[in-house]
């Protein structure tokens, strides 16, 4: 049996060809840029596009910018979350809201080229149902560098074996994709590893990561230690089986030094045997079973939040914005459809 998510895609979807899922916080200086940059590159399809630009709980003037400029483009829908989520919560709403046949992940800080949208376009339209961007180093400093060399080492190593070596952040899917996606809203999760094991025909393009021009990145050191910890949880089995080896190599360990008492029991030899080798003992014990029960615990806590059906984001509002109408406030009283 269908459902109301499906329906609904099937009804609009036949005039929007292209949507391009765009999450953003506190954007400002970015927004009429932006607009005006899309505007001339969608302008040389044949075809319907549309701009999907999810709010994901920005505190300055960005979606007053959005409402300002709006008539830059043609097609624009504005969808604002109830409040923070993060950046890969605000991908999901998006593209749960998008109604064209091939959805797009860009941003707001215009780092990675608008002329990656007719590229992908090319390569979807081979046969692909998947199309990722990978970075490339050169013209990066080693900062920026650094931690998507390092990510992608750990998902290659441990989680997602043709994980890019580069990282990336764009990418342009079929409906197949996004109608798994709709289904399969999960918290705490990477949407990109997501989209990588669904075993979907895929295939990947090149391109040089430009400087941030304008504003602040919102790229923490918090948010990128919560996608490591998150990418590791949710599609690894390596936390636990590190707890296991642990386990394992601490047991030896104090095998080792309780065979190395006795002997030197036996050969009477006086060895330090007091208080430090106890306090030594007992902290590297106490770390070793923390960090266990933390590992532990951050699968106890996602188990826990499946359970209680957690919402990956809430949408409080959509807004229609065309460059010839008002705009409209779609309503959200409908089936639930955004539930994990």
């Amino acid at each position: 049996m269908s459902t109301y998510l499906e329906e609904k895609n099937k009804l609009v979807s036949s005039s929007i060809h292209l949507s391009i899922v765009i999450p953003f916080l506190n954007e400002e200086e970015n927004i009429e840029s932006l607009l005006s940059t899309l505007n001339h590159h969608l302008q040389e399809f044949p075809f319907q596009s549309e701009i999907v630009l999810v709010d994901d709980g920005s505190t300055d003037n960005s979606v007053a910018e959005i409402k300002k400029h709006h008539d830059k483009v043609p097609n624009l829908r504005l969808v604002q979350l109830s409040r923070n989520f993060g950046s890969l919560a605000a991908l999901r709403a998006g593209v749960q809201e998008a109604k064209g046949d091939y959805t797009m992940f860009l941003y707001a800080d215009l780092q990675d080229p608008p002329t990656l949208i007719a590229r992908l376009y090319t390569e979807v339209q081979k046969g692909y149902n998947t199309v990722w961007a990978c970075r490339e180093s050169e013209g990066q400093s080693f900062r920026a560098r650094l931690f998507p060399r390092f990510y992608a080492w750990l998902m290659r190593r441990y989680a997602v074996p043709d994980f890019p070596d580069n990282g990336f952040d764009v990418v342009m899917f079929d409906h197949k994709v996004k109608r798994e996606l709709n289904n399969r809203q999960e918290c705490h999760s990477s949407i990109f590893l997501q989209i990588l094991q669904m075993g979907f025909k895929k295939n990947s393009i090149r391109y040089k990561k430009e400087e941030r021009k304008r504003g602040k990145s919102k790229w923490t050191f918090a948010k990128k230690f919560k996608l490591v910890v998150d990418s590791f949880v949710a599609f690894s089995y390596f936390p636990v089986r590190l707890v296991t080896i642990i386990g394992l190599v601490m047991a030896l360990v104090g095998l080792l030094w309780l065979i190395a008492v006795i002997i030197f029991y036996i050969g009477g030899i006086d060895a330090p045997l007091g208080w430090p080798a106890l306090m030594s003992a007992v902290l590297i014990g106490c770390g070793v079973t923390n960090f266990s029960l933390g590992i532990i615990a951050e699968y106890l806590w996602r188990t826990y939040d499946a359970a209680r059906g957690s919402k990956a984001f809430i949408i409080d509002e959509v807004t229609e914005l065309h460059q010839d109408t008002d705009q409209e406030v779609l309503s959200l009283d409908r089936p639930n459809e955004i539930t994990k």
